[in-house]
């Protein structure tokens, strides 16, 4: 026996007569004897006898039951069947026919004579059905609501019924071993199943309008249909001779005792056995079930909910008192929910002491007990100083909860006190214990609890960090001046209950995936919306080498210079191999830019700071992040120039490579000048062990070079006068031809350089710009300027050294010598000198010199003096028959050939004059052919305006003004191209007139 859901109470004891059948109508027992007579039993104590209209509120007493009335020859033959009526207030009786009789005074009301001879019956009390079986037919009555029954009708089945029942429409029958659904409408018979071989078929109907149909000793339940309702079983010790079903219990009377069942729930255990020895008859009551032997009655009364739930909970049956639970009244709920936690978390600690860890922490759940509660059985698990009280009341039952559910009311006894929190706890104080409760399992156990709990807490947490910011918008700050938003949780005290749950259960579901080895779903958890104690976490994930966890840590608590420190700490040490090899594989410079890159909109210091971190290595990606991260680039030009000088044209380079429109004009400028210091600190280097040469290129001047030519943002007269006077020309070329000096530039690549390639690919490029320019003077003067220099290399050589002293003098002044001994130092700091110098030329502008298009009459007397001086000097006339066969499309012949020594031979010229020629004759010949055919275009037109003067029109007295319908006479007229219409000229300018103001109108509406 599991517990006593019943107590045998003896009702009557020494009835004179056998007793045949039973029933019981308010506190009152009606015995069906053998001699045929109805005897009426009631309590002994007076208190019990009620007036008739209180007999529906009244139920069994647990007393001795005295006779108080003998109804002799109430039935002709035994009574089989008694059954009370009480939505009609009938008594139902079965013997030779089935007869009704009225409560409370037992007067006759009706008697169905064709039930003579019935066995077994079945009343339906929604609808007022009878059905009957009598030899082998089924019959069904109607009660009219008075004091007679109608037949309905009557169905002829296959043997005697020995069983039967209702089942909603249908009625199900037992015959001979065999189960069937009668159709109560058509009389169609419906097989279930055999009954089995040891006992009668026996139909029960259940509460639910189910069907419990036994099969020996087995009680299988069906629906309404016949159809298997679910796989369980009832199992009896033997076969029952009849089942009552009340409440969660079946109660069965076997041949030796009665069974108090099966609870009506899987897996249906045996709950109570009662010795009865001879019984003969069960009956279900109101409150109780009766049992009546050959002379006695026995009355079953169920044990109080709350006594029944003490025993279960105390025998450790916890999930069958967790279904008692449910049996208490409605308006118990809130102190039934206190009971099924209670239960719930003995439950939980009899599982968890069993090692069903996973079972053990559901029913925790169901309690809805707290988590400090839970994982205070964890005490390894490091927890967040809270500032709550915990409640035992919370945790366990409330004492006065089982006062309130003892045996006198609802039903818990005394038995069930709280026990506290200690009591409970007491044996976490072992070693053994202690190492168990860390165990594998029972760690994956409270995951999986803080996991179901998370959810329903974090969004409490959220919805507190969200009121405290709309009353923040609102002005409502004094209230919560002591409380904390969500950013920068481990920096400030959490002191809202919700947040403070939120970060412990974090803590401690962080601290238990990092025991089990789950390391990505902590990971995953840090990324989310969190709200773990930064301080215990850090230090956790630090001992354990948890580097990636704490980087997510460091993130979502927006602590974003710790986190840059430990990156970059992990990059130092993945390049010496002090860490492991698949944090090496992760841990890259490049962690750090992909960790700055949300940060350039709202922190660019901290990203200018960590970033130069991984300039060096990273360029690439690093300048990317710049430009990605619109980060102002004269901001980090800036800072590059005071914490990391060797990447600033690194930086630059890049910027312009990336985005040629992004970098502006200071930072090009800013670049050139980077490129000149260079230079000029490795032309200082070179001078001073006598190495310098100027066909020399270092990969920095060829940068310089490069640059010169391509931007345009910086000053080229601040440049020119930084530069040296004995070398370095190409560079100087370069800026001339900026300034637009041509010549001086032309005359350096030839006479400096000795590059005439270069002078004529200069000239190329000059050309090529100026003939895109309409306004500009014809683009071939370059080549003739090229011409002059190389046929009076004297004169351009005198006077390009008179235009470079005019130029450079204002700042030879007051500027040292470049080359010299004193600047001949180590790089930084010469470097560091340059660009200062440079700097101060940027702020010295002169006035630009005339160009070769602007050079007055002056210049040119002067330089015809000077060439008539130098007549016998050597020219470099090859070089000019050279660019004139080369150029010779792009260059003026006439002023070309003037500048030519007249002892130039015809035959050197034939190079340059042979296609000039041919070209000039061509277009010659096309100029002649155009002006040909415009002569002849011209005669057609001539001809044409002759032949439209020869038309006539005859204009007679009979012609009429086309426009205005009167006669034309000896007005002026006007005819129409067409030679018919004709109308008057005064009427032909008013139609044009009319024509032109209409045009006007449309115009204005568009």
């Amino acid at each position: 026996m599991v517990h006593s859901a019943y107590d045998s109470v003896e009702l009557i004891s020494d009835c004179p007569t056998k007793i045949e059948a039973i029933s019981s109508y308010g506190t009152k027992l009606l015995l069906g004897c053998s001699d045929g007579s109805l005897k009426i039993y009631a309590p002994d104590s007076s208190g019990s006898r009620s007036p008739p209209s209180d007999y529906h509120s009244q139920s069994l007493q647990k007393e001795p039951y005295s006779l108080e009335r003998n109804l002799a020859g109430f039935s002709k033959k035994p009574l089989l069947s008694l059954e009370v009526l009480e939505s009609r207030d009938i008594l139902l009786s079965l013997s030779e026919t089935i007869s009704f009789h009225g409560l409370p005074n037992l007067g006759t009301i009706a008697v169905i004579t064709k039930a003579k001879g019935a066995n077994v019956y079945s009343w339906d009390d929604r609808r007022g059905f009878l059905c009957f079986a009598r030899q082998k037919k089924v019959c069904i009555f109607r009660h009219d609501g008075g004091r007679g029954f109608v037949e309905v009708k009557e169905f002829g089945v296959p043997d005697v019924v020995k069983s039967m029942a209702w089942c909603g429409e249908n009625i199900c029958i037992g015959i001979r071993r065999d189960y069937m659904i009668l159709n109560s409408t058509t009389g169609a018979l419906t097989d279930v199943f055999p009954s089995g071989r040891l006992a009668p078929p026996l139909v029960v109907p259940l509460p639910s309008g189910e069907l419990l149909l036994s099969k020996d000793n087995i009680g299988v339940f069906v629906d309404q249909n016949g159809k298997l309702a679910h796989e369980g079983r009832v199992c009896w010790t033997e076969a029952p001779m009849v089942v009552v079903i009340q409440k969660a219990y079946g109660i069965a009377l076997l041949s030796r005792y009665v069974e108090v069942v099966r609870s009506l729930r899987a897996p249906y255990p045996l709950i109570q056995t009662i010795i009865l020895r001879n019984a003969r008859r069960l009956l279900q009551s109101n409150n109780a079930a009766i049992v009546a032997l050959d002379y006695a009655v026995y009355g079953l009364f169920p044990v109080p909910l709350g006594a029944q739930i003490v025993q279960l909970t105390a025998s450790g049956e916890f999930e069958e008192a967790l279904s008692l639970c449910k049996l208490l009244p409605p308006e118990e709920a809130s102190l039934r929910a206190a009971k099924e936690a209670s239960i719930h978390i003995r439950c939980a600690h009899h599982r968890f002491d069993s090692g069903d860890y996973e079972d053990a922490m559901e029913h925790f759940v169901a309690s809805q007990v707290d988590i400090t509660y839970v994982l205070s059985m964890y005490p390894s698990i490091v927890l967040p100083k809270t500032t709550m009280v915990v409640d035992p009341d919370k945790l366990m039952d409330i004492s006065a909860d089982s006062s309130y559910l003892s045996r006198g009311s609802s039903g818990m006894s005394d038995d069930m006190e709280p026990s506290p929190l200690s009591h409970v706890l007491e044996s976490e104080e072992s070693v053994a214990l202690e190492s168990k409760k860390m165990s594998h399992n029972t760690l994956m156990a409270l995951i999986k609890f803080l996991q179901k709990k998370r959810f329903s807490i974090i969004e409490k947490a959220t919805a507190e960090g969200t009121e405290e910011v709309v009353m923040d918008a609102v002005g409502d700050r004094e209230s919560n001046r002591f409380k904390k938003t969500n950013k920068g949780r481990g920096s400030t005290p959490v002191t809202s209950r919700a947040r403070e749950m939120a970060a412990i259960l974090d803590t401690a579901l962080l601290q238990a995936l990092l025991l089990t080895g789950q390391s990505s779903v902590a990971l995953e958890l840090l990324k989310g919306l969190n709200y773990c104690d930064v301080k215990i976490c850090e230090e956790i994930l630090l001992k354990s080498n948890h580097h990636a966890a704490l980087l997510e840590l460091y993130k979502c608590n927006s602590m974003h210079h710790e986190a840059l420190k430990l990156l970059h700490q992990l990059v130092e040490e993945s390049k010496s191999n002090q860490v492991q090899p698949e944090v090496i594989q992760k841990i890259k410079p490049e962690s750090i830019v992909e960790y700055l890159k949300p940060l350039c909109g709202t922190d660019p210091m901290l990203v200018l700071e960590y970033s130069m971190l991984v300039l060096e290595s990273c360029p690439t990606q690093t300048i990317e992040l710049f430009l990605n991260g619109n980060i102002p680039a004269d901001l980090v030009n800036s800072y590059l120039k005071q914490h990391a000088p060797n990447m600033q044209a690194r930086y630059l380079e890049l910027m312009l490579a990336m985005d040629e429109n992004g970098i502006s004009g200071n930072l090009q400028n800013e670049m050139v000048h980077i490129y000149l210091s260079e230079v000029l600190d490795w032309y200082a280097d070179l001078s001073a062990q006598q190495k310098w040469e100027e066909q020399t290129y270092s990969p920095t001047r060829k940068k310089l070079l490069s640059a010169l030519e391509s931007i345009s943002g910086y000053s080229p007269e601040a440049l020119l006068k930084c530069l040296p006077a004995d070398a370095l020309y190409e560079e100087r070329a370069v800026l001339l031809g900026k300034m637009n000096q041509h010549e001086l530039a032309l005359s350096l690549y030839v006479h400096k350089l000795h590059l005439p390639e270069m002078a004529l690919s200069y000239c190329d490029r000059v050309y090529d710009s100026l003939a895109h320019q309409p306004s500009s003077r014809s683009s071939g003067n370059i080549y003739l300027t090229l011409l002059q220099i190389y046929l009076n290399p004297k004169r351009t050589t005198k006077n390009f050294e008179r235009r470079i002293m005019n130029l450079v003098s204002p700042q030879n002044k007051g500027t040292p010598k470049v080359g010299s001994a004193n600047t001949v130092k180590s790089k930084g700091g010469r470097g560091a000198k340059k660009i200062a110098a440079i700097e101060v030329a940027d702020d010295i502008r002169i006035s630009q010199s005339g160009t070769d298009s602007s050079r007055s009459d002056g210049d040119a007397d002067a330089d015809a003096d000077e060439s008539g001086e130098e007549g016998g000097s050597t020219i470099m006339l090859d070089e000019v028959l050279d660019v004139l066969s080369r150029k010779w499309d792009r260059i003026n012949g006439a002023q070309a050939l003037k500048l030519l020594p007249r002892e130039t031979k015809l035959q050197n010229l034939l190079p340059f004059m042979g296609p000039l020629l041919r070209k000039s004759s061509e277009a010659y010949r096309n100029l002649s052919v155009i002006k040909s055919l415009r002569q002849s275009d011209n005669l057609q037109v001539k001809e044409e305006l002759y032949e439209q003067r020869k038309g006539v029109v005859k204009i007679t007295s009979d012609s009429v003004c086309s426009l205005c319908r009167k006669k034309i006479g000896t007005s002026v007229f006007a005819v129409y191209p067409n030679g018919s219409t004709i109308v008057h000229f005064v009427c032909f300018k008013d139609s044009q007139s009319i024509k032109a103001v209409g045009r006007g109108s449309s115009l204005r509406k568009r």
